[in-house]
């Protein structure tokens, strides 16, 4: 489990909250948020980043924000994530920023697309899908064809950039559904994004796997390999091809080598 100090509520648009981030970073092992489209104008959005960002600096800390959660390209505000890129690149952060969200790059045309997503990987900036939450929350405004914007997984694999998948919450307004599950959430992604062949269904296992442990914990080694942590879910099956499509057993966790949960 690891504590974000998030924003949400925005930080020029209220007066008095980087006040309190600054508090609450003085904290042992929190990560600094941030969320700037609730912020009056884009150029108040882009502030908010270069606050967020100057945080995880200062705090020798990883920065994670909500970004671009919009089913169209037309508000500035939520188009940022180049901007995010390049904020990150200039503060020498690469590898420790992630974003979620960034549903607004559904929206956008492959060309104008392609270079955002160039810049994103040039960052090492790690992009958390949330296909669970963004399925619910997207296209409201529509009657007909309705948006179901959900960040392109297809394109951000061949840009190069790093995917994580998620669910923003679980059994709230924003996502309503979901059993904090990441298994259920990597199949639901399969489902949205058009994945069938094998080596992107096993990439959708590493984005619950082995990059979100990246995203959590940067530059710490991950996965079942040597050196690293014994953090592992153990399932009942042999077949690594049936762990998505078939969603097998629970049938034990380890956390830090120490059996957590055992079923008989």
């Amino acid at each position: 489990m690891q504590l974000a100090v998030f924003p949400q509520e925005g930080l020029l648009v209220r007066p008095g909250t980087l006040e309190l981030l600054e508090e609450a970073l003085d904290l042992p092992g929190a990560v600094v948020g941030g969320c700037p489209y609730v912020e009056a104008t884009a150029d108040d959005a882009r502030a908010h980043v270069d606050l967020v960002l100057d945080l995880a600096v200062r705090y020798g800390v990883p920065a994670d924000l909500h970004l671009d959660l919009a089913d169209d390209a037309d508000d500035p505000r939520f188009t940022l994530a180049e901007y995010v890129a390049r904020s990150t690149v200039a503060r020498g952060l690469q590898g420790r920023v992630a974003i979620g969200h960034v549903t607004s790059l559904a929206a956008m045309a492959p060309g104008v697309r392609g270079p955002v997503l160039d810049a994103l990987a040039a960052a090492d900036v790690a992009v958390t899908v949330l296909p669970a939450t963004d399925l619910h929350l997207g296209g409201r405004g529509d009657t007909v064809n309705v948006r179901r914007g959900v960040a392109p997984l297809h394109d951000l694999w061949a840009h190069g950039v790093r995917v994580a998948l998620s669910s923003n919450n679980v059994r709230n307004a924003f996502t309503p559904t979901g059993r904090a599950d990441l298994l259920d959430i990597a199949l639901l992604a399969a489902r949205v994004g058009h994945v069938s062949e094998q080596s992107d269904l096993d990439r959708l296992l590493d984005a619950v796997t082995t990059v979100p442990a990246g995203v959590v914990e940067p530059g710490v080694t991950c996965g079942v390999t040597v050196g690293a942590p014994a953090d592992l879910v153990v399932l009942d099956t042999v077949d690594p091809e049936t762990v998505l499509l078939d969603q097998p057993r629970r049938w034990m966790v380890v956390a830090g080598g120490t059996i957590g949960f055992h079923q008989t």
